[in-house]
């Protein structure tokens, strides 16, 4: 709401917004932590081409500094983001094929390459390649990988999720 008084413009912002349920993100903004390492994604707020890496989780304690960055959103566009909804940045998470690295790629909105899906076994599924996010603790890699429901390495938790939405994505995804 805004008003005019005495020749100024007053804006006034409310604190609490209804979001249509398409705009609403699957995982709400948090870290993407591996269930066979413990450790995080980060992307060390790197640009385009920067590989993922695994490294420790920033909410275990570890020193925040601005070498890191480990919070993202898997939004409504079904692409995952550095940042919160409100301050994600214009990179996303991006695979080539099923041996590739997952990359930082400026975000596109035409899915393909960056369109991804959290399946009910914890896995980030990605489709253009047909396999899963994967990742390797020694050398803390992240790259895609034939999926296999049993593998750990293959295992991403959120924080928060919005059970809902991520039902409607994943009614039209191969599981």
């Amino acid at each position: 709401m805004s008003v005019i008084v005495g020749g100024l413009l007053l804006v006034f912002v409310c604190a609490c917004v209804t979001l249509p349920q398409a705009l609403v993100p699957s995982c709400l903004p948090s870290e993407i932590r591996n269930a066979a390492s413990g450790l995080c994604i980060d992307s060390k707020h790197g640009s385009t081409g920067t590989e993922l890496r695994l490294d420790a989780c920033l909410k275990e304690g570890a020193e925040r500094t601005w070498a890191h960055e480990q919070i993202f959103t898997f939004g409504w566009r079904e692409d995952i983001r550095p940042g919160d909804p409100l301050h994600t940045r214009k990179f996303c998470f991006d695979a080539i094929s099923q041996n590739s690295p997952i990359t930082l790629y400026d975000c596109h909105g035409m899915k393909g390459n960056q369109h991804w899906s959290y399946r009910k076994d914890k896995s980030l599924y990605h489709l253009v390649s047909n396999g899963c996010m994967d990742c390797s603790s020694g050398d803390k890699r992240i790259f895609m990988n034939k999926c296999d429901p049993e593998s750990e390495t293959q295992q991403w938790i959120f924080q928060k999720v919005n059970a809902t939405v991520l039902d409607k994505f994943n009614s039209g995804a191969s599981s």
